[in-house]
């Protein structure tokens, strides 16, 4: 796992800084870091997405209202990032400074994609985006687009109220 913790030009002229996007280069090491840190009392809503991906960009407004409606309870968001690694510090980031993501955000380098779709959920076709919602041992899975932040909270509560 590499982490890279930037610092960009922009922070000298008064621009966003971004911090930090963690870049796992396997998938069972981005699994285990997550898996790893779940609290039973926490709903969380992870997103596999691509800068590259139409669908993908004109929902994450909706992820990022969701984020910010339940920031002070007890819910997480992950965005996972299936960008080229490359391309973390010439697309990745500008993309997510430009757009003002909050959201935690990891890439995810692994390329061999069909060794662990199916870790993810049996039925994903591969095509993005897919959100996963957990809480404690309930799990749903959404290989679709969310069209408003009311369609995504919507989903969401299925498991935060109980």
């Amino acid at each position: 796992m590499k982490q890279f913790f930037l610092v960009y030009i922009f922070m000298f002229f008064g621009g966003l800084c971004f911090g930090q996007v963690t870049v796992y280069e396997k998938f069972d090491d981005m699994e285990s870091a997550i898996m790893t840190d779940l609290s039973p009392d926490t709903t969380y809503v992870i997103n596999f997405w691509a800068t590259w991906c139409g669908p993908c960009v004109k929902e994450l407004p909706y992820f990022e209202e969701l984020n910010a409606l339940y920031v002070d309870q007890a819910f997480k968001q992950i965005l996972v990032s299936l960008d080229d690694p490359k391309k973390l510090e010439s697309k990745v980031i500008p993309f997510l400074t430009k757009n003002k993501i909050q959201s935690k955000v990891v890439l995810l380098a692994d390329g061999k994609a069909n060794s662990w779709i199916d870790k993810v959920d049996p039925k994903w076709s591969g095509a993005i985006p897919i959100t996963l919602i957990l809480k404690g041992d309930e799990r749903k899975f959404y290989e679709q687009e969310f069209h408003s932040t009311f369609e995504l909270e919507e989903q969401m509560l299925l498991l935060f109220n109980k």
